[in-house]
């Protein structure tokens, strides 16, 4: 197979020395299996919404749950933005989801009528819910599907209507800013409050809401501020398709008046500033009514500038490494190894809790790491000959180089170090977070990224160390994935997760969120499938990843490399002796 040795001085995060890296051109076919066939856009519709505001009406949001495989969890996949004094939303945040056809995903939309900023849903009141597979979405005509709301006995809640659009793969953005003159005055006391409503034509001819802007108060001359959409969301990547723009006079009762209306499409706005870019807004009741109607004033194009978003995929073909280490929980709360009960036990016939966390991680990993040499550490446990403690130690014994081959190799330092150490305590994470974060920091122009991969039965006892440890890892290329394993109550892991509330230490907030955990009971299969199981627990500690090894890159300015050209071998020509 072709090689390219890494430039040297590069190191993964264990001893001083290390094998030589290798990259192949070869590994990165691995990528391609890994891609979902489609990806789809779900936009979101209500109609007469029960109204539970006593003065006005609903404020509804809308939050999609996804069910997992197996344990019939439902898992929030995401949220809409809040409507304000309305029974029928036209919801503009959409929810972009994997479609694979030989998986059957169920999807439960819950309906909000949102009293408060609480993002706890509890504290707000149910407007009632539906049930559908993202295949009768697909399948339905027009990928469209009108059903009604249920949940709330005895009464009409609405209907739904769910459109899905498969996303073309064009990834560029653009970034946009409108103005307006002399539009029409609409407030009896003061000038109009104007706000533009963007839609994108779909293949039925029917419109869908993809951007509003904000409202420029009391003038008839608005300047909007700029705003970013992409290319997909304005018109899923089809130059020529019509997109409506809308300007209303905003109300605060939620009836904003119509102004009028003009449509273009992407290639006539990528003329940019322009006269092909200064649109007459029109009203056709007033064209209709009045003979003398000219316009209700004109929007104006001040800027389009196109970005390329770049993908996850980019970084890794322009030769991004991947570097995986392992740190594995040894505190005397897992149990003695020899007993059954124990979480490290040593099962002839079967993976321990660790090892199947081990192995559904770091075989997905493994493909982004050209050599498939991993660091592998333990922490938590009194070592040979002396007995000392130690919170950062080889699993193979060789502290000047912890590397394992393959997830095989670490799985048999793993199993080899469960008999010659002692399990004693305390749980501090500190010490291996920061032992990654020291390489880390030695690299970071974006040609390597760190993934710790924790496995704990969590009773932490340096939260305030690691807290510190994670707000500084924030600023550098590394993510932490920590798993839960047992019956204890990770209430800790979760507030290192910091999905709810961004981590803190003295002051200072992480700059990214770059810890995912998950509880490893969660995916325990009672029927004993542990493929399907360990798959999902691998699919949901894996799902941030790219997200936060973008935001690095992003925050850094780091551009991807160019990816290499494919490898074709010489030619070799025959010399022909005469």
């Amino acid at each position: 197979m072709f090689g390219l040795e890494k430039p040297a001085g590069q190191q993964k995060p264990g001893g001083s020395g290390g094998l030589p890296k290798m990259a192949s051109v070869g590994d990165f076919n691995v990528l391609s299996s890994s891609i979902p066939a489609t990806k789809v856009e779900l936009s979101v519709s209500c109609r007469n919404l029960l109204d539970r505001d006593t003065f006005s009406k609903s404020d509804p949001i809308c939050v999609l749950y996804t069910q997992a495989i197996g344990n019939k969890e439902w898992r929030e996949f995401g949220r809409t933005e809040v409507i304000d004094n309305t029974l029928n939303p036209d919801f503009v945040r959409k929810f972009i989801m994997d479609y694979f056809f030989e998986e059957r995903e169920n999807l439960r939309f819950d309906f909000y009528d949102v009293d408060s900023k609480s993002p706890n849903l509890s504290k707000h009141d149910f407007l009632g819910q539906m049930f559908c597979t993202l295949g009768e979405i697909v399948g339905s005509q027009g990928s469209r599907l009108e059903k009604p709301i249920v949940g709330i006995p005895g009464k009409k809640c609405g209907i739904v209507i769910v459109t899905a659009e498969e996303l073309g793969c064009c990834r560029d953005s653009v970034l946009m800013q409108f103005c307006a003159n002399k539009l029409d005055k609409k407030d009896f006391f003061g000038k109009s409050d104007p706000f533009l409503v963007f839609h994108r034509s779909n293949e039925d001819g029917s419109f869908t809401i993809c951007h509003k802007t904000e409202v420029v108060k009391n003038t008839l001359n608005p300047v909007w501020q700029a705003f970013k959409i992409s290319v997909r969301a304005l018109c899923n990547g089809d130059y020529d398709r019509t997109i409506k723009v809308e300007v209303y006079d905003w109300d605060r009762d939620g009836s904003h008046d119509f102004i009028g209306e003009f449509t273009t499409s992407y290639r006539e706005l990528s003329r940019g500033q322009s006269q092909f870019n200064v649109y007459e807004v029109i009203n056709p009741k007033k064209k209709g009514k009045k003979k003398k109607y000219v316009n209700s004033g004109t929007v104006t194009l001040l800027s389009f500038l196109i970005e390329t978003e770049v993908s996850f995929l980019d970084y890794i073909k322009g030769g991004t490494q991947i570097n995986f280490t392992v740190a594995i929980d040894f505190t005397a709360s897992n149990g003695n190894p020899s007993q059954p009960t124990s979480l490290h036990y040593m099962n002839p016939y079967q993976l321990n809790a660790y090892g199947m966390a081990l192995r559904a991680v770091g075989e997905i990993i493994q493909d982004y790491d050209s050599d498939k040499m991993f660091p592998a550490l333990g922490f938590g446990a009194r070592l040979p000959p002396d007995g000392r403690v130690s919170h950062e130690f080889a699993l193979n014994g060789n502290p000047q180089n912890p590397y394992c081959h393959g997830i095989d190799g670490v799985m048999e330092a793993y199993y080899r170090s469960l008999k010659s150490v002692q399990l004693y305590g305390p749980t501090n994470f500190a010490p291996v977070i920061n032992h990654v974060a020291r390489y880390a920091a030695s690299v970071k122009d974006g040609s390597q990224y760190f993934v710790l991969l924790i496995i704990t039965d969590g009773v932490i006892s340096d939260m305030a160390q690691t807290k510190e440890s994670i707000v500084n890892a924030s600023k550098l290329p590394m993510s932490i994935i920590i798993v839960g394993v047992g019956p204890a109550e990770f209430d800790a892991m979760e507030e290192l997760d910091g999905d709810v509330v961004r981590i803190s230490s003295r002051g200072r907030f992480a700059e990214r969120d770059i810890v995912q955990f998950v509880p490893f009971r969660d995916y325990i299969d009672r029927s004993g499938n542990h493929v399907l199981s360990m798959a999902r627990l691998a699919k949901d500690v894996l799902a941030e990843i790219p997200e936060q090894f973008l935001s690095y890159m992003r925050v850094r300015g780091i551009k991807p490399s160019p990816a290499p050209p494919p490898y074709t071998p010489p030619i070799h020509v025959l010399q022909t002796q005469i």
